[in-house]
């Protein structure tokens, strides 16, 4: 049983990761309503009354739940962009994400960031879970990402005018200006633009360039104007160089950069999301899911080639945030939110603990609750995890659901003995092939 509103709960004897980059201390942290009333020696003063609940935590590891700075909960895992735009309903959309959002939570997540959501449904689930509708971790969201109609990363499958899926293509300042407003009036807590995309016949590294600095600025100077912060996928050197001047407020992937991109980086402090997740799964297990060596490949040199060069942007004190990429088929909800992390850890060069802030207290500026979620200190939301096993040892740890003893969440414990149950997709939402290969007559002799 989760421990009622008005008591308070002390979660003592654990080995205490509090977020903000601190060695891990043994201390008792009290919690009283949704906050953290007090830590170490005040919080075992306070927490001494009959009224309060223990949790021992001896031999565990307490620290902030984790947070997803790029996680698509609307997209329900499909398995290419053909499924995604022309398999999705909308009102069918919304209720699968409900559905799916606790699977977040329950893998020790206690807020995402969902920058661009089908048919901008991520207003509506932020606002369910606000309200108390649906379980969930906390929420911040984009609407419909903004393309130009050169597209973003699937090509021809994107109209040249209007609305597809998650896409929003706009031609002009007017356009531009209208969609912006928009989004802004419906309630986003942020303005997505894929800032770069992909075209046939391509010959540079990454993807090209398809918005020019002038558009970027306006739409920054829109959303700033109205209280809201602008976020871009980037994967080239020039599109950092203009997002960053631009003012653009965070920026996802940022491969590809340059000494000029670094430096822009570098000298504003523009948190990155590099996103590796994806791309990991897709080199290590992409064999195990039937993907083509060449493409495990591709996908594997994007992490060699560019985390020397986060790795010194890290090291400058540009802020990085760990983010999935949950929702497609390669990172299903609720198994790889960990993943990044060890990604960080492996490639980068960061410490366990480094990788640790940073998918915790600097993923609060994914969720623009800076000061309030992802460290356990005085005063702070107390979303907190009571982990067995010590993550600094082992970061997989957090990968490993059964390790999770307690989920705590605006301080009320999580009833993790309530799993999601198995379903069966709804006719027409699964993409159904009929086959992975054309079947010539020497393809038909090759099986036999």
């Amino acid at each position: 049983m989760g421990a009622k509103m008005e008591e308070k709960t002390l979660i003592e004897n654990g080995n205490v990761i509090d977020g903000t980059g601190s060695n891990i201390k043994k201390e008792s942290i009290l919690i009283e309503k949704s906050n953290i009333l007090a830590t170490g020696k005040e919080a075992d003063e306070l927490g001494s009354g009959n009224d309060v609940r223990r949790v021992d935590a001896s031999g565990k590891t307490v620290m902030p739940g984790l947070i997803d700075s790029h996680c698509h909960i609307t997209f329900d895992e499909p398995s290419s962009n053909d499924e995604l735009f022309f398999h999705r309903r909308e009102g069918l959309a919304a209720i699968v994400a409900a559905w799916n959002v606790r699977k977040v939570l329950l893998a020790g997540v206690t807020g995402f960031l969902d920058a661009d959501s089908l048919f901008e449904t991520g207003i509506d689930l932020r606002d369910a879970i606000n309200g108390g509708y649906v379980e969930g971790p906390r929420m911040s969201t984009g609407g419909n990402a903004l393309l130009t109609s050169v597209g973003g990363t699937a090509g021809r499958l994107l109209p040249d005018d209007g609305l597809r899926g998650y896409a929003k293509v706009v031609h002009n300042n007017d356009e531009i200006s209208k969609e912006v407003r928009k989004q802004i009036k419906h309630g986003v807590d942020w303005i997505k633009i894929h800032v770069t995309g992909l075209v046939p016949n391509q010959k540079e590294a990454g993807e090209i360039s398809v918005w020019s600095y002038e558009e970027l600025k306006l739409v920054c100077d829109i959303s700033h104007d109205l209280g809201v912060q602008v976020v871009g996928h980037c994967r080239n050197a020039k599109s950092v160089t203009d997002s960053v001047r631009a003012g653009m407020d965070m920026i996802l992937h940022a491969t590809y950069m340059d000494d000029e991109a670094i430096d822009y980086v570098c000298s504003n402090k523009t948190p990155l999301v590099p996103t590796f997740t994806f791309q990991a799964n897709l080199a290590d297990y992409g064999k195990a899911v039937g993907a083509s060596e060449e493409y495990r490949e591709i996908f594997k040199r994007e992490i060699d080639e560019n985390c020397e060069i986060l790795k010194k942007v890290h090291e400058s004190g540009v802020p990085l945030l760990c983010g999935t990429e949950s929702g497609f088929s390669l990172t299903p909800y609720g198994e790889w939110h960990h993943r990044e992390l060890e990604v960080f850890s492996n490639n980068i060069g960061m410490t366990n603990l480094e990788t640790i802030v940073c998918a915790t207290k600097n993923g609060a500026l994914a969720l623009r609750r800076e000061g309030e979620v992802g460290t356990l200190e005085k005063g702070m939301l107390a979303d907190i995890l009571v982990v067995d096993g010590n993550p600094l040892e082992d970061i997989t740890v957090l990968g490993d659901k059964s390790k999770l003893e307690y989920i705590f969440l605006d301080g009320k414990e999580i009833d993790q003995s309530i799993q999601p149950s198995q379903v069966n997709p709804v006719s027409g939402w699964r993409l159904s092939p009929y086959s992975n290969n054309i079947l010539t007559q020497e393809v038909s002799k090759e099986k036999l």
